[in-house]
């Protein structure tokens, strides 16, 4: 009988990618959900070597479908002449009611689809994919100055021990 995997297997069984540093400054995250990705085997390959960028890709539903767009996955180095296209568009992989929630909150003005991070779990490739909602420039100040607080906070308590 299988035996239930405790947290800490499961974090180990996750390699990072690449992550969207850009959409946690540009956005207010509202709801993140995990999905699967549609990939070529030399795109597979090259994500291996840890290659990959998600700075300008979002996600998009057509057609009852949800699409990443924008990713950049770089040619594989040995790939011959059936490499793929480093800026495909690539579907995600998600059941049709967790389509169907993301398409209600996404489609409401002013919301969109982000990708957060690109990870293999458990030899899957996995994309996170959040709701969000861009922040406007004094919500961009408050946010640093929040964290030139913290920072500063943790420098005295530190300098106190």
């Amino acid at each position: 009988m299988a035996q239930p995997k405790n947290q800490k297997d499961s974090d180990e069984s996750i390699k990072i990618i690449c992550r969207n540093k850009r959409a946690l400054h540009e956005y207010n995250i509202f709801d993140a959900m995990e999905c699967g990705i549609v990939l070529t085997g030399t795109e597979v390959k090259s994500l291996r070597d840890g290659s990959a960028s998600l700075e300008e890709a979002y996600a998009k539903i057509i057609s009852g479908e949800i699409w990443l767009i924008g990713s950049d996955i770089p040619e594989y180095a040995m790939g011959n002449r059936l490499n793929h296209k480093p800026k495909r568009p690539r579907k995600l992989l998600m059941h049709r009611r967790e389509i169907a929630k993301f398409a209600g909150k996404a489609s409401e003005r002013g919301y969109t689809l982000v990708p957060l991070k690109l990870y293999f779990k458990g030899g899957r490739a996995k994309v996170e994919v959040a709701v969000a909602r861009g922040k406007q420039v004094h919500d961009k100040r408050q946010d640093q100055k929040k964290a030139e607080a913290q920072r500063e906070i943790r420098r005295v308590m530190k300098d106190r021990k």
